[in-house]
């Protein structure tokens, strides 16, 4: 390969290089933004599911228990066990699937809080109706003033502080939003700065190439072709002034061969 064409073809071939590794850098980088920008939607609306089932969970407990203490239904007390085995379970779910188990502690506490105060008042259902059966037979249906003095004094402070901790435990995700937004921020600009990088080489390599054409092909060449006009209408000899190399230096060599090969006399 003679000296223009290499530096041509090196000059191009830079740029393709450039072009090509800092398009993969950004691909690379996007990807690594995609896949964090996935995983913060995911946990999100994994942690609105989970803290969705308990909520459920709690509230047909909830239900059940109001209509067992208030109303004397013995028939919800498999419901209230199996509502509180419901939460318990998503609860552990929650805690295994967590990374950051700190928004879990209250939640965890008031579930084993109200799994107590539930367990012993069931347990102390059971005596009381196995005691005196045909009395609870009679006031089934009716409101129960014990009940409703138990629910009002124990249990309903512990549901709200349950509900509460679910709630706080829903939006948990939003207050680690802060430092994975800015982190994303940093991926999204690291993505963009190695394209930024090649456009600003690019640029100065395209403005070397244009110097390097102009200084050392076409103002040789624009040269070359005016002298050899001159001559073919003025018989101004040819003369080309300047520092020629490579390709160009060889084509004003072969101009000027011809030029006195054509003064030479005819045989």
């Amino acid at each position: 390969m003679t000296g223009l064409r290499k530096r041509v073809t090196v000059g191009f071939l830079s740029i393709v290089c450039l072009l090509f590794f800092s398009g993969m850098i950004s691909l690379i980088e996007l990807g690594h933004l995609s896949r964090d920008t996935g995983e913060i939607l995911k946990a999100n609306a994994r942690n609105i599911e989970l803290a969705k089932e308990m909520l459920d969970a709690a509230h047909e407990q909830n239900v059940a228990l109001i209509r067992l203490s208030v109303f004397g239904d013995r028939s919800r007390d498999s419901l209230c066990r199996a509502s509180m085995d419901r939460l318990e379970n998503t609860l552990l779910v929650a805690q295994n699937e967590a990374l950051d188990k700190s928004f879990l502690d209250s939640l965890a506490f008031a579930t084993t809080e109200l799994r107590i105060v539930t367990d012993n008042y069931l347990a102390f259902g059971d005596l009381r109706s196995r005691s005196d059966s045909l009395a609870a037979d009679s006031l089934a249906g009716r409101p129960d003033s014990l009940g409703i003095r138990w629910y009002n004094e124990e249990y309903d402070a512990l549901y709200g502080r349950l509900t509460a901790a679910i709630k706080n435990y829903m939006t948990s995700t939003q207050s680690s939003l802060a430092p994975r937004a800015e982190q994303m921020k940093k991926n999204a600009y690291r993505a963009v700065t190695p394209v930024l990088i090649s456009v600003a080489v690019m640029i100065a390599i395209v403005l070397m190439l244009l110097y390097f054409l102009s200084i050392y092909c076409v103002s040789p060449i624009e040269r070359m072709n005016k002298s050899l006009g001159d001559w073919l209408a003025f018989r101004i000899p040819f003369n080309v002034k300047g520092d020629l190399k490579d390709e160009v230096l060889e084509l004003k060599e072969r101009i000027e061969t011809l030029i006195n090969q054509s003064k030479q006399p005819k045989a």
